[in-house]
């Protein structure tokens, strides 16, 4: 659990940093950081999918768990019950920030691979890497989201913990072809949060989430 702790506190340290950034930030400068952080999602999720496309041995399966994931999403209302906890506090474009920081946070190839590799070997280098990567990432979204942004590491905490616990007990169940398609669906829905950061086009992202639970459901029943 040593690297995820690293990974939390790297984004809590990132969030301090970039939301007392916030206050000293002209109002152009923290557009500017809008746009650099949705174009950066949109090219770090593309190149998640481009990369893992090439290696997936079920070529349909992102478009199956999109579909599949879209309609639980929309059907259990998580993008507007999210809206309404964000929004109770006043707050309307946390949510936007929240929804994209755990993605990036929790999405990424390394986020998911460093909890299964510190589990399996006790090794923890893909998760100071992310950690790494989080804190940069931690200070642009906080500089223009605001101290909120340091809800996502609990979120990344919940998540990196229960990949960590699962390792153990699923071992032998855990492949590259089930994370290559984890990766695939994830960097699309990175994607997906830029194009809302860019204000191109709001996806409903968070209503997108459970695509994420497809692959691994095909892959208990047919692998």
């Amino acid at each position: 659990m040593l690297g995820t702790i690293v990974n939390v506190g790297a984004i809590l340290f990132g969030s301090l940093i970039g939301g007392t950034l916030k206050k000293a930030l002209p109002e152009n400068i923290q557009k500017n950081l809008f746009i650099a952080m949705g174009l950066s999602a949109v090219f770090i999720g593309a190149n998640a999918v481009l990369k893992n496309m090439p290696q997936s041995q079920e070529p349909i399966l992102f478009i199956v768990s999109l579909a599949l994931g879209s309609i639980l999403g929309t059907f259990a209302k998580l993008e507007e019950r999210f809206q309404n906890i964000v929004n109770t506090y006043g707050k309307s474009q946390l949510a936007k920030g929240l929804s994209t920081a755990i993605l990036l946070f929790c999405i990424g190839t390394l986020s998911i691979l460093g909890p299964i590799e510190s589990a399996l070997h006790n090794n923890h280098t893909f998760l100071f890497t992310n950690a790494t990567l989080d804190f940069i990432t931690a200070i642009v979204l906080s500089a223009s989201y605001g101290y909120g942004i340091m809800l996502s590491a609990l979120i990344l905490f919940l998540w990196q913990s229960s990949i960590y616990l699962g390792t153990i007990y699923i071992s032998h169940f855990l492949q590259g072809a089930l994370l290559v398609e984890l990766s695939i669906v994830g960097g699309i829905l990175i994607t997906a949060s830029g194009l809302g950061i860019l204000e191109i086009k709001d996806c409903k992202t968070l209503n997108l989430l459970p695509a994420l639970l497809i692959p691994i459901c095909y892959f208990l029943i047919f692998k």
